[in-house]
């Protein structure tokens, strides 16, 4: 007789797989327009300066580049990233850094640096899917700050942070996914004060933010004075480059980013070492900020071409707002629609978007939902449009 294996851990149970992950498969198909995916435009990917790059770092240092590494990363990407962020208006040196795979897992050093479970964990109502999974599994408890059109209320969330004293905030401030909003200065100046005022630790994920293209720059709530020293900002090479380079990084208090190096160490030692490489060599060589200047064009039309139909696809009473870059413009439906049900109808019609409710960590809106607009052109986003009307009505 053979014994049964013992039990998963319950968190393993617990923790629900991404609607999105499973959308994109069943949207698979190519006749399927979709604006369900968080993925950058492939179409725009600068392949010939990448392939260029990986090419020269394998024909000049191959044994350096095939071989481990050390944990906080590639001391040439660290400094090319850290003169970006100084040219950006955040001063930063290579050693404030640590190189991570893809921005998603320095949420997860993150959560096994500073989470206990049971903590509390503040998050945007909606926010980011794959941070709520993340801190899920840290066994946290998540608890959404009120807010609006613009982003968190401050005033809510001085509130919950005397109420329920949370370990950390996690906030996605510019071009929020799956919002498409952008915090304004004054809030995030006293999202640093609540913070210095009751000893809150702020993470600031930034994927989007050299994705503008209108209106003017917001700084970054770690560039201020008040937070400094409690603020982790988060980046990524994924909508900038390529997400398939799974290069991020994590910038950080000195004590909190070498308690994320060894969790990383325990993780997976190190980032690939040639993608760091090829990616150090590519902002050396090749001109990134040329390159997104195109991105943020073609990302402009792309956005209007998304807005200008929507009037038309979406049932009267709906309503979507107008992002200054990023990548989503959230919608909802008139009071009474269930998004997830009207997605099954759109995919009989041959396109897809996210519904908005598993963004919500409690009380979700079933009526809202999430759409990308930098996948498709504007010609083939202008036929998803007839499409998703066809399915709506």
């Amino acid at each position: 007789m053979r014994a049964d294996v013992p039990a998963f851990a319950a968190r393993a149970a617990s923790v629900a797989g991404s609607p999105v992950r499973d959308i994109l498969a069943l949207t698979a198909r190519p006749e399927v327009i979709s604006f369900a995916g968080g993925l950058p435009a492939a179409d725009l990917f600068d392949t010939e300066g990448v392939a260029a790059a990986f090419g020269r770092v394998l024909a000049e240092e191959p044994h350096t580049a095939l071989q481990y590494s050390t944990t906080e990363g590639d001391p040439g990407l660290r400094g090319a990233t850290a003169a970006r962020l100084t040219a950006r208006g955040l001063s930063t040196g290579a050693d404030d850094l640590l190189v991570t795979s893809g921005s998603q897992q320095a949420l997860t050093l993150l959560a096994t640096a500073l989470l206990e479970p049971g903590d509390t964990v503040l998050v945007e109502s909606p926010t980011y899917l794959a941070a709520l999974q993340c801190f899920a599994f840290a066994g946290a408890r998540v608890v959404p700050v009120p807010g609006d059109d613009d982003g968190l209320d401050p005033d809510a969330l001085a509130e919950l942070v005397r109420r329920e004293r949370p370990k950390l905030l996690y906030t996605i401030p510019t071009f929020q996914n799956p919002t498409g909003r952008t915090l304004p200065a004054v809030r995030r100046e006293a999202v640093a004060a609540v913070a210095e005022r009751h000893g809150l630790w702020i993470v600031e994920d930034d994927p989007y933010g050299e994705l503008r293209f209108a209106g003017e720059p917001v700084p970054w709530i770690a560039a201020g004075a008040a937070a400094a020293d409690r603020t982790v900002l988060l980046g990524s090479y994924s909508k900038i480059m390529a997400p398939g380079l799974r290069l991020g990084w994590l910038r950080a208090p000195a004590a909190l980013r070498r308690a994320c190096v060894i969790a990383k160490q325990a993780a997976d030692l190190h980032s690939p070492t040639v993608n760091q490489l090829a990616a150090a060599r590519y902002l050396a060589d090749a001109d990134l900020d040329a390159h997104l200047s195109r991105v943020r064009l073609a990302y402009r039309d792309r956005r209007d071409a998304l807005l200008g139909g929507l009037a038309e696809a979406l049932p009267e009473g709906s309503r979507w707002n107008r992002p200054e870059g990023g990548m989503f413009v959230w919608a909802s439906l008139p009071k009474g629609y269930d998004a997830t049900e009207r997605l099954r109808m759109a995919v009989g019609h041959d396109v897809a978007f996210v519904p908005g409710a598993p963004f919500f960590a409690a009380d979700p809106d079933p009526a809202a939902m999430r759409l990308s607009f930098v996948t498709h052109t504007p010609d083939e986003i202008a036929e998803g449009l007839r499409r998703l009307g066809t399915a709506l009505r």
